[in-house]
């Protein structure tokens, strides 16, 4: 592949699916009307449910001082320098984790700035056990950090212990 090839398929990927949270997000606040009903079963282990998260991940609060704008702000800068790397990168694997990072954390900051807090629907529980409730947003920026670990770790590639030994054995 050219280079830029990653970045446009990044791009192309973060797109889709800031399209597709947005999207669900719409339909679950006008279309199901889930910000008024609160709580649709679909699956013995699947509800959607409808929380305003004002925290972070796993709706963990956050203070005054942070807030709504701090967020919108830290999200923001993470989001511009994942987007560097993105630029820069040259294997799609990664392109593809950078692009889902990417467009989950624009599809939440979005949130933030229209409503003063991110729109979470989705609610598995099993056995007694409830996970936190999430979005479209939070499963593709928690996909896309499994995949950047993942790729990070698979054999052969260069990471910073490997990279400072293959320059001594390139020394001598």
């Amino acid at each position: 592949m050219r280079f830029g090839d990653h970045f446009r398929f990044g791009l192309l990927v973060s797109g889709l699916l800031l399209v597709a949270d947005q999207l669900s997000k719409y339909w679950v606040l006008n279309g199901l009307n889930l910000d008024e009903i609160r709580t649709v079963a679909l699956l013995p282990f699947l509800n959607f449910t409808m929380v305003w998260n004002e925290g972070i991940s796993m709706s963990l609060p956050v203070g005054d001082w942070l807030g709504r704008w701090g967020l919108v702000i830290l999200t923001g800068l993470i989001s511009l320098w994942l987007l560097n790397w993105l630029r820069t990168t040259e294997r799609k694997f990664e392109a593809l984790a950078l692009a889902m990072i990417i467009g989950g954390a624009v599809g939440n900051i979005i949130d933030r700035l229209f409503y003063g807090a991110v729109v979470d629907f989705i609610h598995l529980h099993a056995g007694g056990y409830s996970f936190f409730v999430f979005n479209v947003a939070d499963s593709a920026i928690s996909v896309g950090a499994v995949l950047l670990l993942f790729d990070g770790l698979r054999d052969g590639r260069k990471g910073p212990k490997n990279a400072s030994k293959t320059q001594e054995v390139d020394a001598e």
